[in-house]
């Protein structure tokens, strides 16, 4: 089994999956009355986006659930992910505004969602940031650490036209 089968970040994450995937069958079985074409339009809308951002979710987590991961990569993940959580109660006010009348499957995503924030803000904690190579970009570098900062690893000599004998 891998190492992010047995992360709670994770685990939340795939329920809050098949929440969603629960939520958009039920929504596609209601009879929501549409004033026109671009009604039913942005509620199918709603509901790709929802299922988009409860697929990233869980694919992020498990691509960075390596230890050895660089700070900036698991960071830039870490990203997308909240990003993700925070659409999907963007998506459910969409589908709710539109008319889905059974909401208390959407309070029970915007539940999980909370807990799973929590348990994402105490995995992103884990994360080592000190295990770094300098994000020239300036967004996820340790603190103390510029984005114009010289690279240590810079400053070891080598000639380029040495062979390296192995």
């Amino acid at each position: 089994m891998e190492v992010w089968n047995k992360l709670p970040v994770f685990k939340k994450a795939i329920e809050i999956q098949k929440l969603v995937g629960h939520i958009i069958e039920a929504v596609e079985q209601t009879d929501i009355d549409f004033k026109d074409d671009i009604q039913a339009e942005m509620i199918g809308s709603n509901l790709s986006y929802l299922r988009e951002n409860a697929m990233i979710i869980p694919a992020k987590i498990a691509g960075v659930a390596n230890e050895d991961m660089l700070y900036d990569i698991r960071m830039e993940n870490a990203t997308i992910i909240r990003k993700s959580a925070k659409e999907l109660i963007t998506d459910a006010r969409g589908i709710q505004i539109h008319g889905f009348k059974d909401i208390e499957y959407l309070d029970l995503l915007r539940k999980e969602v909370d807990e799973f924030r929590v348990l994402f803000a105490e995995w992103v904690k884990t994360f080592d940031c000190w295990n770094y190579v300098i994000d020239r970009w300036g967004l996820f570098n340790p603190p103390g650490v510029n984005y114009d900062d010289i690279d240590p690893d810079d400053d070891i000599p080598s000639d380029q036209n040495d062979e390296i004998n192995l």
